[in-house]
């Protein structure tokens, strides 16, 4: 079905060549080529997991990150100069410009020996971001947000992580447990957490090495929402690592060259990876069959990092 609906999209375009097959994750990504004989990348969107607002809003935020310099996909528009194309049925569809480079790694593969200095340059990478998305005044208003609430309130942007049916009864008590304690401790945090549009999945997949540096792609979670939780998520793929202290030392590091955490940032960082794993979990709680590995993957790392944050264990500390 995605493939069709891209055959058919493509024409808005006037692309030349037949879609290829890239992914099928959240959105199904397609490689096309322009009238100008670029390359670029069409998403055929998931129904119902953003609305065509918001990744019209997601579009014009990486317009204006890549006009700030920051290197990140562009939004291309149609022969009529429309963000997107609306299928009959429903169907939305949206190309962004090609990025030239390979993933900085995957969450189930070893790191490259480079890893420290690849991770300082993604502490950098995420601080230029956040301050030019601080020069985009309004832009994501629409998106949503990875506040208080998005993380821990009744409804989480990704699901009630609590009430995944995986869980337990003593595991969902759990889960609710820490996310109690983590909306407590975010709460008293306050103004020093700083705020405004993140990227909110800035994993390895999503981070590409290129001639020029590295560039962010896939902004489909961007939002307003707590920047010390972009550096958390980057760190959670890690959390089993053996390297995981001197990730987290790079990354901040190269953050901090770049913009200051506060202490409070730095305090929080555990808890935003506690926060991360468990939204993971009610993510690929509707995505994977109860039986699937992962599952129970994602589901250790989220309990294991509940645990840690109730005991006021360090869990990037390794």
């Amino acid at each position: 079905m995605p493939a069709l609906i891209a055959a058919e999209a493509q024409a808005a375009w006037g692309c030349v060549e037949t879609p290829e097959l890239l992914s099928h994750r959240e959105n199904t990504v397609f490689a096309v080529r322009l009238p100008d004989g670029a390359r670029a990348a069409l998403r055929v969107h998931r129904p119902g997991y953003k609305t065509a607002a918001e990744i019209a809003e997601e579009l014009a935020f990486c317009a204006g990150l890549a006009g700030a310099g920051i290197a990140c996909p562009r939004g291309v528009p149609t022969l009529a100069g429309d963000w997107l194309w609306h299928g009959q049925d429903g169907q939305v569809v949206s190309i962004v410009s090609w990025v030239a480079g390979a993933p900085l790694g995957a969450g189930d593969q070893d790191l490259p020996p480079e890893a420290p200095r690849l991770y300082a340059e993604l502490g950098a990478t995420l601080a230029q971001m956040h301050q030019a998305a601080a020069g985009l005044g309004g832009v994501g208003s629409a998106r949503p947000a990875w506040d208080i609430d998005g993380l821990t309130g009744p409804d989480p942007i990704w699901g009630r992580y609590w009430e995944s049916p995986c869980l337990s009864s003593a595991e969902a008590a759990l889960m609710i447990r820490a996310r109690n304690h983590a909306r407590g401790i975010l709460g008293d945090a306050g103004g020093e957490l700083i705020r405004g549009m993140v990227h909110a999945d800035p994993l390895r997949e999503n981070v590409f090495i290129t001639k020029t540096g590295l560039a962010l792609i896939d902004f489909d979670d961007c939002g307003p929402g707590f920047r010390a939780y972009d550096i958390a998520v980057a760190l959670t793929q890690s959390l089993d690592d053996p390297d995981l202290p001197v990730l987290r030392q790079s990354i901040v590091g190269g953050y901090a060259e770049v913009s200051a955490l506060s202490e409070a940032e730095l305090a929080c960082l555990p808890v935003f990876s506690m926060l991360r794993s468990c939204c993971a979990l009610a993510w690929v709680g509707p995505r994977f069959a109860a039986s699937h590995p992962k599952l129970h993957l994602y589901k250790a790392r989220a309990l294991r990092a509940a645990e840690a944050v109730l005991a006021r264990r360090d869990i990037l500390a390794g």
